[in-house]
């Protein structure tokens, strides 16, 4: 790719470029909108409870990532549907526990970064903007050209543009991958990338779950680990779900400088689509080995109502903050939206 790729912070911000790059669309909030009238039919029968959202100025937001999807924007191009995304890599400060903070990479504020979700064949346009003091870039698991790679620098204060098609349908991810790139990414720089099929998959409740570690005294060897950003988190708050609904859970590993971690589920067993890049089922067990950067479909139904712990096999791992609960709550409470 030619150097002017990458565009000034000024440059990348300002309206003339904005039009020059044809970004005027119906907005991040007017995309997801549209994706869910296109599937209101199916997801008129899903039954989600109620959720206390975290608070707004926290870096990590586990309650809310759970089933937010960033749909991107949607905008017409010489006859083209383009899906575009802004992503920005910033500085924060994430508490981990009562005594404990770290000095993270975010992308959007956040950790992990946004879940983004588009269609296979959709066009993607990521506008990345680098704002975190070091070179970064973002590397998208999937089919592109190698220009679209994203293995090349974007320094800071400096913007560069990722282009290409969605493909194939699957749970993928995306990540910083400027070296060392263990060190990018155990920081904060990622986060999950679904392609859906062509063909919708059967209506269910979807929760994502990203497996991430926390080296604090940087050592190589991680001190924390956590579903979704934070330590302990779903111990302290069961994630509810309702009894008998499909429950569609999209699982990465980005633990770092651990070779592989287990996911197991307490009192049932899962369906295992591996990597989401098939709509059958390649077997069904109640715990899996994912190696980094490993991430499946895993679909699942609670017989009885109660409490029941997901987490790591590994227990050190699990009980230093990768530990959940899903609360499942009975069919008769009527406390819940759709």
């Amino acid at each position: 790719m030619p150097n002017n790729f990458t565009l000034g912070k000024k440059e990348f911000w300002s309206r003339r470029q904005l039009l020059k790059l044809g970004l005027g669309g119906v907005g991040v909030a007017g995309a997801a909108a549209l994706w869910q009238r296109l599937n209101s039919q199916n997801k008129s029968i899903v039954r989600v409870p109620q959720v206390e959202m975290d608070a707004a100025d926290n870096v990590a937001q586990p309650m809310r990532m759970l089933r937010e999807f960033d749909y991107g924007t949607l905008k017409q191009e010489n006859g083209r549907t383009i899906r575009e995304f802004q992503l920005t890599a910033g500085t924060s400060v994430i508490q981990l526990n009562s005594a404990v903070s770290y000095n993270i990479w975010d992308l959007n504020g956040r950790i992990p970064g946004p879940t983004l979700r588009a269609k296979q064949g959709d066009r993607i346009r990521v506008l990345f903007h680098n704002q975190a003091g070091h070179s970064h870039s973002l590397h998208f698991h999937g089919v592109h050209p190698a220009e679209m790679d994203g293995i090349r620098p974007v320094s800071n204060n400096s913007a560069t543009i990722y282009e290409f098609d969605a493909e194939p349908y699957g749970v993928h991810l995306y990540h910083c991958h400027i070296e060392p790139v263990t060190r990018h990414i155990a920081k904060g720089l990622y986060g999950m990338f679904i392609i859906d099929p062509p063909t919708p998959r059967p209506p269910a409740d979807e929760i994502v779950l990203v497996m991430a570690g926390y080296d604090v005294d940087d050592n190589s060897h991680n001190d924390f680990y956590a579903f979704n950003g934070l330590p302990h988190h779903y111990m302290q708050h069961p994630i509810q779900i309702y009894q008998n609904q499909l429950i569609r859970l999209y699982v990465l590993n980005i633990i770092e400088y651990d070779p592989a971690v287990t996911f197991h589920l307490h009192a049932n067993f899962f369906d295992v689509y591996r990597y989401g890049m098939s709509m059958k089922a390649s077997e069904k067990t109640d715990v899996i080995t994912m190696g980094v950067a490993e991430r499946h479909i895993l679909e699942f139904a609670f017989r009885y109502p109660g409490k029941y712990m997901f987490h790591p096999h590994q227990d050190a791992i699990a009980e230093n903050g990768c530990m959940g609960q899903f609360e499942v709550v009975a069919n008769n409470n009527q406390n819940h939206s759709t």
